[in-house]
């Protein structure tokens, strides 16, 4: 019957626009969550024919979802460990009951932004409840060859505030000069010394020393000098020597012309750097290239320790942690130095809108979704991490006001509908009277 089909479509109608009041109310309440994404419903028409001549109404049904695709905006914070993806791809999470199982199973979850704080563990973990992930760093600060397409390898970000760290010195640059007048006939002969610091494995302070020997001559001048070099962590053995010829010609007057290795490593001309073993490991002295006026010269008449570099630290206090916009977790020490601990990647999938959307604002991938790829942030499609900021809430207040005002007036036109069909109906059972 044609009024019961009208009486049918618009309850339909009134179920359809009570689920659109309830998106938008929902967007409405989140509007200053961070990180919210908006959920929208669409209406589709339903057709039911039931013959020819005759129309019956099929009315209408509502579809839920949620556009993760779409950001809002990114507003700065005063905590570096608030992070947030700027473009595409979301960082992984997990959840913090997960990690408190401590049976290595944690469930990956993402998400596009979060306020990650170190918990009583050490753990970053945002006030929901969501614990950053990572791939941990190897000693030397360098990410190991992870899959990326798979979970393997993440593991919960954990911070230590009570780590201490120290860098060993595994090579120093030496530009010094040497006096021209000690090598020829008649002059005294006299070394000059240069002690330098480095620091060993354990981060303790040791002391190179280094003495250059002129090589007076019975006429003339030799432009020669030994150079040995003693290591105070080996008791004060000697562990390197060689002979130094610098290069009189002009032009090229004063840079090394040749460097022969008595003991100790081989000097290496590319480079311009020898390579000695202190106690601990090798260490790389870089002394310049031949006919390289940056490192040992011969001129004039004085002793001159130009520029001495080195890398190493002592052992220092943890300080401060950020994430760069790669990804990496750094750790500050007071000693100057950064170490990477951890690198966050930027998961992608083919469909972000069928992600599974849960609660604080994190998403678990599903079928409907396809597959993740895990980048490097700021490599292939993804964006890049911002320390210091957090994601907005997608909701446009005002958007949702109109819509709710539409909504409202969508409602009240069925319920109109339902009124005057029962009116109708009631029309109907009077006529027998």
């Amino acid at each position: 019957m044609t009024i019961s089909s009208s009486l049918n479509a618009s309850v339909a109608g009134l179920a359809s626009n009570a689920s659109r009041l309830a998106t938008i109310s929902d967007n409405i309440a989140n509007a200053s969550t961070y990180g919210y994404k908006r959920a929208v419903t669409d209406f589709h028409s339903m057709v039911i024919e039931s013959g020819r001549g005759s129309y019956s109404a099929g009315g209408v049904r509502a579809t839920s979802s949620r556009l993760i695709d779409q950001r809002g905006s990114l507003v700065s914070t005063s905590n570096p460990t608030d992070l947030a993806v700027r473009g595409r791809g979301m960082f992984p999470v997990t959840t913090e009951a997960s990690v408190a199982v401590e049976n290595g199973e944690t469930p990956l979850l993402l998400s596009t932004t979060g306020s990650f704080r170190p918990d009583d563990q050490g753990y970053l973990r945002s006030p929901g409840g969501l614990v950053l992930m990572g791939w941990p760093a190897a000693a030397d600060g360098t990410i190991p060859s992870f899959p990326r397409d798979s979970v393997d390898g993440l593991e919960p970000i954990q911070i230590n505030s009570n780590q201490y760290a120290g860098e060993a010195t595994t090579r120093m640059d030496l530009a010094v000069n040497l006096p021209a007048t000690s090598t020829e006939v008649g002059a005294a002969g006299d070394p000059e010394v240069l002690s330098i610091e480095y620091y060993d494995n354990l981060g303790k302070s040791a002391n190179l020393s280094v003495t250059f020997t002129p090589t007076v001559p019975a006429a003339g001048s030799s432009n020669e000098w030994t150079m040995l070099v003693t290591d105070s962590a080996s008791g004060g053995a000697v562990v390197g020597e060689y002979t130094l010829q610098f290069d009189p010609t002009r032009g090229a007057g004063g840079t090394l012309q040749s460097v022969t290795a008595v003991s100790g490593g081989a000097y290496d001309p590319a480079t311009g750097a020898l390579a000695v073993n202190v106690n601990g490991g090798p260490l790389e002295i870089g002394i310049g290239a031949l006919g390289d006026a940056a490192g040992l010269t011969q001129l004039s008449d004085a002793f001159a320790p130009v520029s001495i570099s080195k890398n190493g630290s002592s052992v220092g206090s943890l300080t401060a942690i950020e994430v760069d916009p790669n990804g990496f977790v750094r750790a500050s020490f007071d000693t100057g130095i950064n170490r990477v601990l951890y690198q966050i990647p930027l998961i992608d999938v083919s469909n972000v809108n069928g992600l599974e959307t849960l609660d604080r604002q994190s998403y678990r991938v599903t079928p409907d979704s396809g597959t993740f790829f895990m980048w490097d942030a700021g490599d292939g499609p993804t964006g890049d991490i911002v320390g210091y900021a957090r994601e907005e809430s997608a909701t446009d207040v005002a958007g949702e006001l109109t819509q709710l005002i539409q909504t409202q007036r969508a409602y009240s036109s069925n319920a109109k509908v339902i009124q005057t069909v029962d009116e109708m109906l009631q029309e109907t059972t009077n006529i027998k009277r």
